[in-house]
């Protein structure tokens, strides 16, 4: 039996990379320096975040755990599957059941990592709203054991949904999900918590990583997290901090189902004089993620592969299609994933949108779905410029609302080049590299893949000499 377990905390800084950290987040920077140098983290293909996520707990890639991306096509329903929530989703033996097999007293809270209901940890804490029947969204979330929602909501307040994705998405949801996990520390004691800490992510994909507005985005993630590490060391949990992705500035979107729609391959049905995805009628359309897109062929075979892999290939602002032996090799080939796999040039990404006319858009192409478009949508963090008087407008839908009137908070612009910043490519320029920082097992080396995060972690846990058990 390895020597007494070192509580550890696995704090996901999302977005941040070697060129944001610096005299912009100084405790960061301090904590980082104490350490010695950030090692640079390899994400696998698709650099997102429920890929990642699954890599770092498992030690295996997308091919292996099937989290293909943040969203796949179940070609059994015929339905677009984005941002789902069960961890049994992900297949492969997670770290915490490594680690309980080495010591049963090893326990495990999850802190906003994705995939986190039903799976086999101790503690978990994830979004999850309420949907009323009258068409209301209420922020809440879900919790492991139940009543720690409770909990947590009476003393936090209700979970900020609306902070935590959206037009409004801002540091108040990362400050949330940081004070949450200190009450579940006081509470629990875990020996793993895995801390899911998104405000980057929000304004480095609104303005990019070199626009000057996210100066005061880093400040803000500097204290949350900063303050953070601090309460971790004082309680003897050793802080290790990563990153899944590094973002990168982009120019416009390509508008991959627009080209297949013009094609004649993707079609469409008319509801209510909007046009809808019709995927049993389509030969073949694109389930989008950032700059990766996985690509649909009707599987009677009606699409030519090779004819679609050429115009896909084609299309301006699109680097690579994968099929076949280069889909094995990129680590992608699983059932979930498409037939091909088209993957943006650098300063591109893949934008959702199947209508010609924005007029004949689907009423819930300028709301915040997440579940409902075919892919990620990032307009979803902008209000419409063309709205006048923003302010008001929500306020008077949120109003109606109340009194029980039908609403539409139809305040998403459809404009896709608004967007500053993407990810998804695992291939970056040093400055865009995610990191990993803190008190490191010796010997970790100067770059590493996201699948070593598992055996990290356990070393963390069990001691430098420990050897971390085969993956599987």
């Amino acid at each position: 039996m390895p020597a007494t377990p070192q509580p550890v905390a696995l704090l996901d800084l999302v977005g941040l990379s070697r060129g944001l950290l610096g005299e912009r987040t100084p405790r960061l920077s301090a904590f980082a320096a104490r350490h010695g140098a950030p090692r640079e983290i390899r994400p696998p293909l698709p650099a997102v975040t429920c890929t990642v996520q699954s890599s770092m707990v498992t030690g295996l890639g997308p091919a292996d755990h099937g989290a293909v991306a943040n969203g796949w096509f179940d070609r059994t329903l015929g339905e677009v599957q984005m941002w789902r929530q069960s961890n049994r989703l992900v297949a492969g033996e997670k770290v915490w059941e490594t680690a309980r097999r080495i010591d049963p007293s090893i326990t495990c809270a999850n802190v906003c990592f994705w995939y986190a209901m039903g799976g086999t940890q101790e503690i978990s804490l994830t979004p999850r709203p309420i949907y009323a029947a009258d068409g209301r969204k209420i922020p809440d979330c879900w919790t492991k054991p139940a009543d720690l929602r409770d909990r947590l909501q009476d003393s936090l307040g209700r979970f900020p949904l609306f902070d935590f994705w959206g037009p409004r998405a801002g540091i108040a949801s990362t400050r949330w999900i940081a004070e949450a996990t200190k009450t579940i520390w006081r509470e629990h004691r875990p020996t793993i918590s895995l801390v899911y800490l998104p405000h980057l992510d929000y304004d480095l994909q609104r303005f990019g990583p070199d626009d000057s507005r996210i100066d005061g985005t880093l400040a803000e993630i500097d204290e949350v997290a900063g303050d953070l590490i601090s309460y971790l060391e004082e309680e003897g949990v050793r802080p290790i901090v990563v990153s899944e992705y590094g973002i990168v500035p982009v120019s416009r979107p390509v508008a991959i189902n627009r080209e297949l729609r013009r094609g004649g391959w993707l079609q469409v049905r008319e509801e209510q004089g909007r046009e809808v995805l019709d995927p049993f009628a389509s030969e073949a359309f694109a389930v989008v993620d950032h700059q990766i897109a996985h690509v649909y062929l009707d599987p009677s075979g009606r699409a030519d592969a090779d004819e679609l892999a050429a115009r896909i290939q084609s299309l301006d602002g699109v680097e690579q299609v994968l099929a076949g032996e280069s889909l094995r090799e990129s680590g992608l080939a699983h059932a979930r994933s498409g037939d091909l796999v088209a993957i943006a040039e650098s300063d591109r990404w893949f934008e959702w949108g199947h209508w010609l006319d924005d007029a004949r858009a689907p009423d819930y192409a300028r709301c915040v779905e997440i579940f409902r478009k075919t892919g990620f949508d990032p307009c979803e963090l902008f209000i419409d410029p063309a709205i006048r008087h923003p302010r008001a407008v929500v306020a008077s839908k949120l109003l109606r609302k109340a009194l029980g009137q039908r609403m539409v908070m139809d305040v998403v612009p459809l404009d896709g080049s608004m967007v500053g910043g993407s990810h998804g490519r695992n291939d970056l320029p040093s400055e865009h590299r995610p990191l990993a920082f803190g008190p490191l097992p010796s010997g970790v080396p100067d770059s590493i893949r996201a699948t070593e995060i598992r055996s990290l972690l356990l070393r963390a846990i069990f001691g430098d000499s420990f050897e971390a058990p085969p993956v599987g």
